[in-house]
This record gives C-alpha cells, sequence and structure tokens, in this order.
C-alpha cells in the first residue's frame, strides 16, 4: 500500500508542477483545493478500511492534515501569493513536497503491512486462541530496579480453542531485545497442530513488555549497554560475567513461569488454557540469548523433554574462564536437541569462543542431536522481524537475504513441529537435513 501511495503522490507533484509551469502560474488557488481533495481523499479511504489505519499512516496524516489547513485557510482568505512566477521555485517546491511524503511515510516502508504466514493447518486441524498474563515472582526481587518489588512478567499463551483434549507444553523465550511475539508466526503453527505455547517477555531484556493492565516497561538502558560492550574476542572475563547474569535472570524466569503454569495446569478451575496441558510433556524454545537460556533449561530441568534454539550458543555450560578461554561443561547434551543456525553464525562456529560447544557437537554421533542450517538467512530472518519489517531484518543481518521470507519460516515451522512431535508426542522419526 505505501507504495501505491507514494507513487500516487509523485504523479500528482509531477502533474501540478507541469501545470503551473504550462500556466505560468504558482496556481495557489487550484493547490489549495488539491490539498483538500487529498486529504478527503486520504479520509474516506481510511474510514472504508481501503487504506487499513494503523501507525504507520499517522505521519502522513499529520502532513495532510496541516496541507488542508493551511489550503482551507488560502481559500477563505482569498489569499495570492505575493511570489512571483518562477520556473525554479515551481520545481524546488514539487521536489520538497516529494520529499515531505517519502519522511511522512517512512515508517509505512520501515514495517510494511504485511499478513501472517498460513500455518500447515489450514485443512482445519485446530482453531488458534490467545490470552495474556502477568505473572508475579514473590520469591526474586526486582534487580532493575531499587524499590524492592517482586519481579513481574507478562507471559501470553497460544492454545487449541475448541478441544478437550490435553496437549504438550512449549516455553519459548526471546532475543536480547525481542518481545514475546517475535516468532508469533510459529506459536500459532504448534498451537494448530496441539500445543500449548508460552512465550515470555523478559521483563527489562524485552524491547517493550505491555502487562494486563496496559503498563509499558522498555528495555533497561544499562542492559542494553552491557549488550553493546560485550565482545569476548577482546574481553572474555567480561563477556562470562555478563554471560553469567543474563542467564541468571532468564533461566530463572523460565523455571518460575514453567513451575508456575504446572500449578495452575493442577488446579481444576483454573483458566482454560492451563486445563489443556499435558503436564507430562514440556518442551522449550528461544532465539539468540533467549536460545542460550533454553539450553541451559535442558541441562537444569528432568522434566523437559526436549529444545529448539534458533542460532544459540551454549552460554550456560561456560564454567569459567582459563587461559583466555572459556571452559565448557563436557557432560553430553541430556535431551533432544535441535539447532537451528543462518549465515549469520554458521560460517563462524569454529572461530566464536562462545559457540565452542556449537562447534563441536557438529561432529557428535548423538541422534537425537541435530544441527540445520538455513543457507541465504540472517539472524533476525529466523524471527516474525522479516515479515513486520523487512528493512530493518537486512539493517540488522547485514546482509539482504536470499531465501524468501515466508519459505524461510515455514522451514522453521515445519522443522520444530516436526521435532516435537517425535520427542514430545513420539509421532515418527525426526530427520532433517543439515543444509537447506
Amino acid at each position: 500500500m505505501e507504495k501505491y501511495l507514494f507513487l500516487i503522490a509523485i504523479i500528482i507533484v509531477l502533474i501540478f508542477s507541469v501545470y503551473c509551469i504550462y500556466t505560468r502560474s504558482n496556481q495557489v488557488r487550484m493547490k489549495s483545493i488539491l490539498r483538500l481533495g487529498v486529504f478527503a481523499l486520504f479520509l474516506v479511504f481510511t474510514i472504508t478500511s481501503v487504506i487499513p489505519w494503523s501507525f504507520r499512516y499517522v505521519a502522513l496524516s499529520a502532513l495532510l492534515i496541516v496541507w488542508a489547513l493551511i489550503g482551507a485557510i488560502t481559500l477563505v482568505r482569498k489569499k495570492e501569493s505575493k511570489n512571483k512566477y518562477k520556473q525554479i521555485r515551481i520545481i524546488l517546491r514539487g521536489f520538497g513536497s516529494i520529499l515531505l511524503i517519502a519522511f511522512a511515510l517512512l515508517p509505512a516502508f520501515a514495517f510494511p503491512q504485511y499478513h501472517m504466514i498460513a500455518t500447515t493447518a489450514t485443512t482445519g486441524d485446530l482453531e488458534v486462541a490467545t490470552v495474556l498474563y502477568t505473572y508475579t515472582d514473590s520469591k526474586r526481587v526486582e534487580t532493575y530496579t531499587n524499590t524492592g518489588e517482586p519481579r513481574k512478567l507478562n507471559v501470553q499463551f497460544w492454545y487449541p480453542k475448541n478441544s478437550k483434549e490435553d496437549y504438550p507444553l512449549l516455553v519459548f523465550s526471546h532475543g536480547g531485545l525481542g518481545i514475546r511475539t517475535s516468532n508469533e508466526s510459529l506459536y500459532n503453527e504448534l498451537a494448530s497442530h496441539g500445543y500449548v505455547v508460552c512465550s515470555i517477555d523478559h521483563t527489562y531484556h524485552s524491547l517493550f513488555t505491555t502487562d494486563v493492565d496496559g503498563n509499558r516497561i522498555s528495555a533497561d538502558s544499562g542492559y542494553m549497554k552491557e549488550c553493546s560492550k560485550e565482545d569476548a574476542k577482546k574481553d572474555k572475563q567480561q563477556s562470562y560475567e555478563y554471560y553469567q547474569k543474563w542467564m541468571e535472570l532468564r533461566t530463572g524466569d523460565i523455571n518460575f513461569v514453567i513451575d508456575h503454569i504446572l500449578s495452575e495446569a493442577q488446579n481444576s478451575k483454573g483458566d482454560i488454557a492451563y486445563q489443556k496441558i499435558d503436564i507430562s510433556k514440556i518442551g522449550v524454545m528461544g532465539h539468540s540469548l533467549g536460545g542460550a537460556a533454553v539450553l541451559g533449561i535442558g541441562r537444569e530441568r528432568k522434566d523437559v523433554g526436549a529444545v529448539m534454539a534458533l542460532e544459540a550458543p551454549f552460554l550456560c555450560d561456560i564454567q569459567g574462564v582459563e587461559a583466555d578461554e572459556f571452559v565448557f561443561e563436557d557432560e553430553p547434551y541430556p535431551i533432544p536437541l535441535l539447532s537451528i543456525y543462518s549465515d549469520s553464525s554458521w560460517g563462524h562456529l569454529s572461530e566464536w569462543a562462545q559457540y565452542e560447544e556449537n562447534y563441536a557437537i557438529l561432529s557428535d554421533s548423538d541422534p537425537n542431536t541435530h544441527d540445520v542450517y538455513l543457507k541465504g538467512t540472517g539472524h533476525f530472518s529466523l524471527t516474525d522481524l522479516a515479515l513486520t519489517s523487512p528493512l530493518f531484518t537486512c539493517i540488522f543481518n547485514g546482509q539482504l537475504p536470499q531465501m524468501d521470507t515466508e519459505v524461510c519460516l515455514k522451514r522453521i515451522n515445519q522443522l520444530t513441529l516436526d521435532f516435537f512431535n517425535c520427542y514430545l508426542k513420539g509421532k515418527g522419526e525426526f530427520i532433517a537435513e543439515r543444509e537447506y
């Protein structure tokens, strides 16, 4: 839609500029009428949903309102231009108008309208519902404030709506500055095939999080500085200390959330999302820093049956630093694991110190350990940011993706579904090619 709006704007500005040059006049009255007409048309298209209203068009609507007001005032006052006609002035004004419109449409270009990719449950499998909760962990004090308040977490569930069966629980942890909906297409896919998915907003690690009362908390500035400063090539000891701090918070959140859900699931009067959970079947998933945390949970908890990590190092397995090298846990990974990588890390696994264990696992003969490389993708291509903002995805990845966004996300969805079907539901054998 934003491309069409910008193209239409260019055409209107060009036609008007050519007409002014042809008539050798500033056409003040016509410009005012044109501005009012364009605003009225935009208003009608927005009301009738021809243009789907969202934050993407706030700046554009503000510009059109200002122009319409100026046009209305000019017509009422019958104000004539004090400037004599000059061709160069017409050209510059036209160019300036196009620049203003382009600037106003930046949010729409950065976050274009998109549709959630279709799940493979389009044959009428299970309808998906979602619900948001705010949990309070009374046993932990919030370390990112000095008020002594308990730590609070916002979690969202995706679950089969019209069914009386019990389903495996899957808990997701977002990336370094992610949000709980970072992989919503994956949650919908899994829920539509018979899973209860819970995604956590790690308060003060999440870019922003909003609780059930509408209160919003943004990422902590100190944490963001730590993320920008962390460099395992330059200072492994500092990186290790950061990893310990981040992983303690993240794994603490995940453990608390799982324990709270299991407690609620055993309450016969609990909310419907909890009543659909089979507490004997639990899996965990995560992206980047969240993936590192769930890899740690896979070692910690005996009730977790499988782990899926999207491009994540084994940070919880780092025991310390000796001779400027990370010292890793040497016990084999205890449960089935699916690791998915992109171009961002695949070619560096042998070089990056924090990925040493990931590289070692590539030659592991354990049939329950699986590594998949999605060629032509980047780190953020593994999340729904690739849908919501292709522009920012390219910027953050540092490259243009070679694999189509929908193809990439559908492959992740199918791999994850097949993996958990195998290890949590006992459906078939999971075999995945290492490179896609």
